[in-house]
C-alpha cells in the first residue's frame, strides 16, 4: 500500500462499488487517497472467452467457483457470483427493468413487509443516469414511470411479442436491457445467442467494457488478491479494515469504508466485525422463477433480437399484491427452446415468470470457523411468493386468450435466478434495518453498505440496475 491510511477504502469491484466511486470520483477533488481492495484478480474477457470454447488459459488459476467461496446448507440452492475484477457483471445476463413505485411502498399500499426509506421519485434521476452509463436499450414506451428514449433503441419483436403487445400495450414490452441493441465502441449488437454469462460477441454491459476508466484513476490504488473479513471500530466508528492477502492479515486505515461486496460477503464482514444489530445477515434471498412452456396451433414464433426479448406486466402490480406475489413476466427467446415434433419445432413460446418473495428471518447468512468464507442458510419461500404461483396458473390461460395456444406446460421452479438480495436491508429507523436511505450504516456512520443486500423487499424485477442506481443516489446526495 501507497498509505497507512486512506479518504475511502472500497471493498470489491462489482457493480455496487463501481458505480459508488464513479460518482464519488466526479465529486471530489484531486486530492483524495482511494484504496480499492478486490478479493479477486483481473480475469480478463478474452481470456474467459478462451475457456468458453474449451481453449486453455493461463488466467484460469483465477477462476473462483461460487461454490468455493460460501457453505451452501441448501443443495437444492444454487447462488451464481463472481469473485474477480467487475466481480458479477462478468457472469449476469444484463436485464435492467427498473422497480415499480408501489415495489418501494409495499407495506403503505398493500400491507406487505415494510416500505422502503426511498422512493421512486428520489431514485428515478440516478435510474436515467444508470441507464446512459450502461448503454441500456429499451422502448419508449414503459409500464413504470419514465419519459424520454433509452440511449439504445428496444430490441426487435418475435411474432409471439407483436400479437401480446397489441393487445397489452405498455404492459408488454420490449425488455429493457444493457445487452446492446446496436454496436458500440465497447461492445458488439446483442445475437441472441443465450450465453450471456460470457457473451461471445461482448454486447452486454461489464465494469471492464465500460469505459469508465475509473480504476485508472490516479487518485485510485487499486490492490486484487485482498480477502476483507472484518473491520475495525472504535467508538462506533470503523477505523481500519481487515483482509487476509497471499496467506497472511493486514489491515488498513479509511476515514470512511465503502463495503461493495456481493450480500453473503458484506454481512460476513459486518459479523465478524462485531456487528449486534438482530437483522445484520437476516433475509437472505432473491426471487422465485418458473419456465413455462406454451405450444402454440400452426405459429412459428419467429424474430426478436435478444435472449429475454420482452417483458410482460399483466401481472405484476395491482391490488392483488395485497394476497399474492406479483409475477414479471420473462419472454424467452433461447435457440435451445424448441419443440420436438417434426415441422412444430417453432410452435412454442418460453415464458419465465418470475415472482416477488420476502425477506424471511430463517433464511441467513452465519459466519463459519474460516473468517473468509461464510455460511448460507436458505431454509423457505415465503406463503406469499407460493400464492403468486397459484393466482398465475389461473390468471395465464386467459392472458394468453390472443394467441393460438395449444397447451401449456408447467415445469418445476428453478433452482435460482442469478441473485443475491438481503442480509444488510434498508430502513428509517435502526430497528427494522442495518442501513438508512443513503446505505450508511445504522451505528457505524462512516461505512457504507451497498448493494442489493440492502433492499428493503424483493421486487419481482431484476435488481441491478435499481443497486447501481442506488450506488449512485448515496454517493451524490452524501459528499
Amino acid at each position: 500500500m501507497k498509505y497507512d491510511n486512506y479518504d475511502l477504502v472500497v471493498i470489491g469491484t462489482g457493480f455496487a462499488s463501481s458505480f459508488f466511486l464513479r460518482k464519488y470520483l466526479s465529486k471530489n477533488d484531486k486530492k483524495k487517497k482511494i484504496l480499492v481492495l478486490e478479493k479477486g484478480h483481473v480475469y480478463p474477457y478474452a481470456e474467459r472467452l478462451k475457456v468458453e470454447k474449451g481453449l486453455s488459459s493461463p488466467y484460469q488459476k483465477y477462476a473462483s467457483p461460487w461454490q468455493e467461496n460460501i457453505v451452501n446448507l441448501n443443495s437444492k440452492k444454487v447462488w451464481q457470483f463472481t469473485t474477480a475484477y467487475g466481480g458479477s457483471s462478468n457472469c449476469w445476463w444484463g436485464c435492467t427493468p427498473r422497480f415499480m413505485p408501489n415495489d418501494f411502498n409495499m407495506k403503505s399500499r398493500y400491507g406487505i413487509a415494510q416500505d422502503w426509506p426511498i422512493s421512486y421519485d428520489e431514485l428515478d434521476p440516478y435510474y436515467y443516469e444508470a441507464e446512459e452509463i450502461m448503454s441500456v436499450s429499451g422502448p419508449e414506451d414503459t409500464p413504470f414511470p419514465r419519459n424520454g428514449k433509452y440511449p439504445l433503441p428496444p430490441h426487435t419483436f418475435s411474432i409471439v411479442d407483436k400479437i401480446l403487445h397489441k393487445k397489452y400495450g405498455n404492459q408488454y414490452v420490449s425488455q429493457a436491457t444493457a445487452r446492446a441493441s446496436r454496436g458500440l465502441t465497447h461492445r458488439n449488437s446483442c445475437m441472441a445467442l443465450s450465453t450471456c454469462h460470457t457473451c461471445p460477441v461482448n454486447a452486454k454491459f461489464t465494469i471492464e467494457n465500460s469505459g469508465m476508466d475509473i480504476y485508472q484513476d490516479s487518485r485510485v490504488e487499486v490492490v486484487y488478491g485482498c480477502a476483507v473479513f472484518s473491520l475495525e471500530t472504535v467508538n462506533d466508528v470503523v477505523r481500519k479494515v481487515l483482509y487476509v492477502k497471499d496467506g497472511q492479515d493486514h489491515s488498513i486505515g479509511g476515514e470512511v469504508v465503502v463495503l461493495g461486496a456481493n450480500p453473503f460477503f458484506n454481512s460476513n464482514i459486518l459479523l465478524n466485525a462485531g456487528d449486534k444489530n438482530p437483522l445484520t445477515g437476516k433475509g437472505i434471498g432473491e426471487q422465485l422463477g418458473m419456465q413455462v412452456q406454451i405450444y402454440l396451433n400452426d405459429m412459428q414464433n419467429v424474430g426478436g433480437s435478444s435472449w429475454v426479448n420482452a417483458n410482460g406486466y399483466m401481472l405484476y402490480d395491482g391490488e392483488h399484491r395485497k394476497d399474492f406475489a406479483a409475477c414479471l413476466i420473462e419472454v424467452n427467446n433461447a435457440p435451445y427452446f424448441i419443440r420436438v415434433e417434426r415441422g412444430k419445432q417453432l410452435n412454442v413460446a418460453s415464458f419465465r415468470m418470475v415472482f416477488e418473495d420476502l425477506p424471511i428471518a430463517s433464511n441467513y447468512v452465519a459466519t463459519t470457523v474460516n473468517k473468509l468464507i461464510p455460511e448460507v442458510h436458505f431454509n423457505e419461500r415465503s406463503s406469499y411468493a407460493l400464492r403468486g404461483i397459484d393466482n398465475m396458473k389461473n390468471k395465464l390461460p386467459e392472458i394468453l386468450s390472443c394467441l393460438p395456444v395449444e397447451k401449456i406446460i408447467y415445469q418445476d421452479t428453478e433452482p435460482n435466478e442469478g441473485h443475491i438480495i438481503g442480509g444488510t436491508r434498508m430502513s428509517n429507523d435502526k430497528n427494522d434495518g442495518v442501513v438508512d436511505k443513503h446505505l450508511i450504516h445504522h451505528q457505524y456512520r462512516n461505512l457504507f453498505v451497498l448493494g442489493a443486500g440492502a433492499f428493503t423487499t424483493y421486487g419481482p424485477s431484476n435488481p441491478t440496475l435499481t443497486l447501481s442506481a442506488l450506488s449512485l443516489f448515496a454517493a451524490d446526495k452524501v459528499f
